[in-house]
């Protein structure tokens, strides 16, 4: 298998991740490509018409895409513990809270996007303002819940943990922590994991 990725991405740190926590981190070959929304890379698109990462090319040639999807066929691949429970109120859980993590990780990247890549007198504050309210709330409503967390990590967990450490990654200035002690406690007890060292991005 080969993913298509960027090394700074919080989609691709999760697959990552969760990668390392199955054992497949070693059968996963990877290609850095660029993942811009104005400069798209032809490696990236013949892949996925989206030109979205991580993109996950299979031995027979097939691509799956996105997070959600690689790490869902990833989880069947190993004989361990499965990360995506299967049914009942666990997977529900767990894929609410996959869905908010990755939400807050969507929100993020488009704030970097609005910052880096949008011409300054083009810019507009009112989105960017909306978009970091959607972080926020989730922040709250994860200290609500982190309490409550499982030893046992679910797929929900590790995407909460990449949009986390994107936050430190790429908006450190803006103390995701305060006021939110419980979920401080959780990510830096989680970001001991192996999975979360060898994935740090730099």
């Amino acid at each position: 298998m080969k993913l298509l990725f960027s090394p700074a991405s919080p989609f691709v740190r999760k697959v990552l991740v969760l990668a390392h926590e199955t054992g497949l981190g070693e059968r996963i070959d990877r290609e850095v490509v660029r993942a811009s929304p104005i400069d798209p890379d032809p490696r990236l698109t013949r892949r996925n018409p989206l030109g979205k990462i991580p993109c996950l090319v299979l031995d027979n040639g097939q691509a799956l895409y996105d997070s959600r999807v690689i790490c869902e066929y990833l989880d069947r691949l190993h004989g361990g513990r499965r990360f995506v429970p299967g049914d009942g109120q666990a997977r529900w859980a767990a894929l609410t809270r996959e869905a908010l993590a990755d939400g807050m990780m969507e929100a993020a990247v488009g704030v970097r996007y609005e910052e880096t890549l949008r011409p300054e007198e083009a810019r507009w504050e009112v989105w960017t303002t909306n978009q970091k309210l959607k972080i926020r709330d989730g922040l709250d409503w994860l200290e609500d819940e982190a309490a409550d967390f499982s030893a046992l990590p679910d797929i929900g967990h590790v995407a909460v943990a990449a949009a986390l450490g994107y936050l430190d990654f790429r908006f450190d200035a803006d103390g995701w922590r305060e006021g939110r002690p419980k979920l401080e406690a959780w990510f830096e007890a989680f970001s001991e994991r192996p999975s979360m060292r060898a994935t740090k991005p730099v």
